[in-house]
């Protein structure tokens, strides 16, 4: 573990104490101004401050235990902070029922004064807000440092396979991370990359004690067993992680079900994650988020739709588009207009193919200025959008009334994208496994790289969500789609 990881994550344990600490002294006078709940006029509690800090301490002391137990101050920085900040809610609701047992259990055999029940309550929800928010601020004054090479980066060595070709790809990749320091790469010859060629691979050992490897990729190929098993013995035995990329990663799933077929054993290869009370959940779940969105999002719709019909006086301001969703059955997909309505291709207002000039340009600009490839495309510096609309495309604006195709069941707010007709004609067969779900207003393959994807990449990032959904993945997508759109990365 590097010095600056073990600084940050021992500086959260004193910082813990501190807000738990203060959240009890807060909570005492949020109690004596007023009990919290509506319609009510609860006779004021308190406690005198000396015997709070007693209990202000046992419980900062029951939150490091609960913290400690569970790993949250030795989490290193390139773990997954969506699940660090949902765990400190987790044991932030196990701390109340521990304090709370504790406490009550204890009184009139250990001490006497009663500690108001609101005065806990207080200290549970502004306690739990304020880690959150230290550990978010942590985070990122250790992103900020790291990406200014002002602490020291993990040491990385890549150690790749024979016939790899998307090397620039995944260094691209780890890269944009700005958490590592890639040493080199050991392969059986040079080829083409943009970090340093170092040696064969057999000299493994002897670069990583001269450079001080702190992680080991291995990038491997179809035939290197021998080779996989070598470097794991010597990354366990080195006391340094190790992470290989398999060969065969996109042709096998990795949700696998060992059971019997009468008494022979067998493996079964999942489809994927999503249960049927997953299902459940996640529909529920849409319905809520997409109300709220559209509820808060009301005047804001309601300025948009105005602009739109100011610049550009034709009807109509939602625009509708088919698309193709679950089990290849078509929708209207709706989207505030951005492009000028003679523009607008009108498949989904009767207008038959070959009679719809618009498609004939729009065909047209798609060969001399997209920057994606067929199936897929997305036209550069598109003449056909309204100043407005330049703005709303811009920052994904144009999808908002989409949540109400999630609220008529059309998608859902996470999944995969849905494609048009003329693109999902070109698909593979293997390709149209996103058509088992329906399609979504957000989706893996929008927070990691966007348009900048290619159609292959785009349909292994989906399928690699549906074989990996889960709530907390959903929830970092959502959080993720919020930077990107406001950061534009």
């Amino acid at each position: 573990m590097k010095k600056h990881e073990i600084i940050f994550s021992t500086l959260r344990v004193p910082l813990d104490i501190i807000i738990v600490v203060g959240s009890f002294f807060i909570a005492k006078n949020i109690r004596l101004a007023t009990d919290g709940i509506p319609f009510l006029d609860l006779p004021v509690q308190t406690i005198d401050s000396m015997t709070l800090l007693y209990f202000s301490l046992f419980g900062a002391g029951v939150y490091i235990f609960l913290f400690s137990l569970h790993g949250l101050y030795n989490t290193k920085l390139s773990n997954s902070k969506i699940k660090d900040l949902l765990h400190i809610i987790q044991y932030s609701l196990y701390w109340i029922v521990f304090f709370s047992f504790f406490i009550y259990a204890g009184q009139w055999i250990i001490y006497e004064t009663e500690i108001p029940r609101l005065i806990i309550l207080f200290t549970w929800i502004l306690s739990m807000i304020g880690m959150i928010i230290i550990r978010i601020i942590l985070n990122k004054i250790q992103s900020l440092l790291l990406k200014k090479n002002i602490i020291n980066k993990d040491r990385l060595l890549i150690i790749v396979g024979e016939n790899i070709k998307n090397l620039d790809e995944i260094l691209l990749d780890i890269r944009r991370a700005h958490i590592y320091d890639i040493i080199g790469y050991l392969h059986i010859n040079e080829i083409e990359s943009p970090i340093k060629y170092l040696w064969k691979w057999q000299e493994y050992k002897n670069i990583c004690t001269k450079n001080n490897i702190d992680e080991i990729l291995y990038i491997q190929n179809s035939d290197t067993k021998d080779i996989w098993e070598e470097l794991s013995h010597f990354a366990l035995i080195s006391w340094m992680r190790y992470r290989y990329i398999p060969h065969i990663f996109e042709q096998i799933s990795p949700k696998t079900n060992f059971s019997l077929i009468h008494s022979f054993p067998c493996i079964e290869i999942l489809s994927g994650t999503l249960t049927m009370w997953g299902r459940v959940w996640k529909r529920i779940f849409d319905i809520v988020f997409s109300l709220c969105i559209l509820t808060l999002s009301l005047p804001f719709l309601c300025i948009i739709a105005l602009l739109i019909k100011l610049e550009d006086s034709k009807w109509p301001i939602i625009y509708k588009n088919k698309r193709v969703g679950q089990n290849g059955k078509t929708f209207t997909l709706y989207k505030f207009r951005y492009l000028k309505w003679e523009y607008c291709v009108k498949e989904s207002y009767g207008v038959w193919e070959m009679s719809d000039e618009a498609l004939k340009y729009e065909q047209d600009l798609i060969q001399k200025q997209s920057s994606r490839k067929w199936p897929l495309y997305k036209i550069k510096n598109d003449p056909r959008k309204t100043k407005i609309g330049n703005f709303i495309e811009k920052y994904s604006i144009d999808e908002l009334p989409q949540f109400f195709n999630v609220i008529q069941w059309d998608m859902s707010v996470v999944w995969p994208r849905p494609h048009q007709p003329r693109e999902v004609e070109k698909y593979r067969q293997d390709q149209k496994r996103v058509l088992n779900i329906k399609p979504g207003i957000t989706g893996m393959a929008q927070v990691n790289g966007r348009e900048h994807n290619e159609f292959e990449q785009e349909i292994k990032l989906d399928i690699f969500y549906m074989e990996h959904w889960s709530y907390l993945l959903d929830l970092k997508i959502i959080f993720k789609t919020l930077h990107v759109i406001f950061m534009r990365k």
